[in-house]
């Protein structure tokens, strides 16, 4: 997975690749107006965007003409983690440069947003009907009394009602949080009951993998439980008429009004996001209308080289970053693909034929969704017209060799892959996509411009080439100005500042190479430390899941009172699939042969499933609590986690096993 195994990239660009991307044009320009280096490339770029902070995060400002409708004093007047003050002094606006391009008379009647259902039929929503619609529920929203700095919320799915809602709430200067319909009332309320909102948008039901799901019960439910609602907004996807006492969204839609955009600090509360919760309640993490701004036009408009023209696909719901992430792809003049439903329906391949009816050009997915259509044999250059991607970008987690593999043999072998890796704590990424570097089977491409990514071991020394801790050694814009509800700032601290105070240390295990790539290796904190080998559980599952048989896995590291270590590894099985001696062996010889013989299980177990949060991962740490004997109430909490009845296998196991041993 480093160059000694790879020496040879997959995928390399060329020249005239390198000369049109406009990573290339910034640095061109930056060199003139900034004193960036002109030669060197992106490795050139990045040292200098490291090195000289404050100039790369101005050059970034004045290369995408952000709007400031009041001048910032400097870029940084405390570098300080956490607690850094970026721009002090300026006032602009997120959405009034998300709807920009409607200004232009060239471009106002192209598409902002294409929205996409299980019917697969696109639906385009235009530049001035995007920025018509915002304009008129914003005023309406202000007419009910949202003033900066108030919570707006959304139960919906990923519809373009739910940009619209977003941009207008940001207008007004409130504050955005949403969620996904497929959550049930007690996750949503452990969220919004937090923040406190003043306005809830939210649908009648949602469809999903060919059924109607109706969400009436859990709308009212959520009516009753917050309190602070002035105002809830009906959107009526199944058809179905409002509530009593709710707004029709087409009346509140329905105005000429101009957009009113208040300009608001540049460190003002833009949205809300959530952590998976997996161990306690969400933290409500804050981040700010300036710092996304800034970061989301860095990592759209240079490292995902999108632009006027392009159009851009992400499988996401509204209640993963990802989602947020999607919609900044207005600030660059992109067009927006937005598809609400099953990621496979009405099969494996269902993405890929989003892709060709929607023309996508930078295609977005999990790293599941890759590894299942390698699995199912899905084969989307074959059976679909995917002229036009020229990017596909993963994330939720690391992308495996194989899957690397087989995006370049089965979609194109002059594919741009960009396996990326982030988190909702910035709503951006730590490293990726690079448009002018070549890829590498396994690697995320580079540390992304402005992010001093180290790879450390335990006593804070960076190290090149081995395992050691993500951390960031400078300050990020769009780094949390705060979390809801921690006043005095401990846990936010507690968070990504305890193991190294004053450097964000994020919870996964990297290892950067020799040549800058990047490798993931999995959660930190759920890290296999055998014999004093550490490995991350990505490397396991990348191993044992290229097996037919193998389903998901799922394996866990526990430290044992008598000073032992015990490691099973859970396999949830495919159909027809049976865990036999034979299979056994084959796991064990994977893992043996392929990773280390230290890492070989201690047990293997069937399972009937694997638990996970409901954005998707695999849930590791509450299992190891559970096997280390703490009360499933205790260990995880329950509205986090897409099926809790999976958690009580595994809470009958540590019983069973505990009973065992005593």
């Amino acid at each position: 997975m480093t160059s000694a195994a790879n020496p040879a990239p997959l995928w390399q660009p060329d020249a005239d690749r390198i000369a049109a991307a406009r990573i290339t044009r910034f640095q061109a320009w930056a060199a003139e107006h900034h004193g960036a280096p002109a030669d060197g490339g992106y490795p050139a770029l990045h040292r200098w965007s490291v090195d000289r902070l404050e100039t790369f995060w101005q050059a970034v400002a004045d290369w995408f003409d952000v709007r400031f409708s009041t001048p910032y004093e400097r870029v940084l007047a405390d570098r300080g983690m956490p607690g850094a003050q970026w721009f002090p002094g300026a006032t602009l606006n997120y959405a009034e440069h998300a709807l920009r391009t409607a200004e232009d008379p060239t471009r106002a009647h192209e598409p902002a947003l294409i929205h996409v259902d299980e019917t697969h039929d696109p639906v385009p929503i235009s530049w001035t009907e995007l920025r018509r619609q915002v304009g008129s529920l914003a005023a309406e929203l202000r007419a009910l009394g949202v003033r900066p700095g108030d919570r707006v919320s959304g139960y919906l799915p990923n519809v373009p009602q739910a940009v619209t809602a977003l941009l207008a709430t940001a207008a007004v200067g409130a504050t955005w949080t949403s969620c996904a319909p497929d959550f049930g009332a007690r996750s949503v309320l452990d969220r919004f009951q937090q923040v406190e909102p003043v306005v809830l948008f939210t649908v009648d039901g949602y469809r999903y993998g060919g059924k109607e799901h109706d969400r009436a019960d859990v709308v009212a439910e959520l009516r009753r439980e917050l309190p602070t609602l002035r105002a809830v907004v009906h959107i009526p996807l199944l058809g179905t008429p409002a509530p009593e006492g709710a707004l029709e969204w087409s009346e509140l839609t329905a105005g000429e009004a101009e957009p009113v955009f208040e300009p608001v600090p540049f460190d003002h509360p833009l949205w809300v996001l959530y952590s998976s919760g997996t161990t306690g309640l969400p933290k409500a993490i804050v981040q700010s209308q300036g710092g996304i701004l800034l970061e989301h036009f860095k990592q759209l408009g240079l490292h995902c080289d999108l632009g006027p023209g392009d159009r851009f696909f992400w499988y996401t719901s509204t209640g993963w970053m990802m989602w947020n992430f999607l919609v900044s792809g207005l600030l660059t003049g992109t067009t927006v693909v937005l598809y609400d439903g099953s990621p496979g329906h009405p099969d494996t391949g269902a993405q890929w034929a989003i892709a060709e009816r929607t023309e996508t050009t930078l295609f977005g997915t999990s790293a599941a969704y890759v590894m299942a259509c390698r699995k199912a044999g899905v084969h989307p250059s074959r059976d679909h017209d995917l002229s036009r991607i020229q990017c596909v970008a993963t994330t939720g987690s690391p992308l495996p060799p194989d899957g690397f593999r087989w995006l370049h043999d089965e979609v194109r072998e002059d594919l741009w892959i960009a396996s990326v890796s982030g988190g909702t704590d910035v709503c951006s990424c730590f490293a990726g996509a690079v448009p002018t570097l070549p890829v590498h089977i396994g690697e995320l491409q580079a540390a992304c411009l402005g992010t001093d990514l180290q790879s450390w071991d335990p006593h804070g020394k960076p190290v090149i080439g081995e395992v050691g801790e993500l951390v960031v050694t400078n300050p990020m814009p769009s780094m949390p100005i705060r979390f809801w509800n921690d006043p005095d700032g401990s846990r936010y601290r507690d968070s990504y500042f305890e193991m190294f105070p004053g450097v964000w240390r994020h919870g996964d295990w990297i290892t950067i190479t020799d040549h800058g790539s990047v490798v993931i290796h999995g959660r930190s904190d759920s890290t296999l430390n055998r014999q004093g080998v550490r490995m991350g559980s990505a490397d396991i599952y990348e191993a044992v899941e290229r097996l037919p048989e193998i389903k998901e896995s799922l394996v866990i590291g526990l430290e044992e009172p008598d000073g032992g270590y015990w490691m099973p590894l859970f396999v949830h099985l495919a159909p027809g699939a049976a865990l036999d001696d034979d299979l056994r062996a084959r796991i064990k010889r994977t893992i043996r042969e392929q990773l280390s013989p230290r890492h070989v299980p201690d047990d293997i177990i069937e399972v009937p499933g694997v638990p996970h949060t409901l954005t998707g991962k695999r849930i590791e740490v509450p299992v190891k609590r559970l096997l280390q004997g703490t009360a499933l109430t205790k260990a995880v909490n329950p509205g986090s986690v897409d099926n809790l009845d999976l958690l009580r296998f595994y809470e009958e196991l540590a019983r069973k096993r505990g009973a065992e041993r005593g």
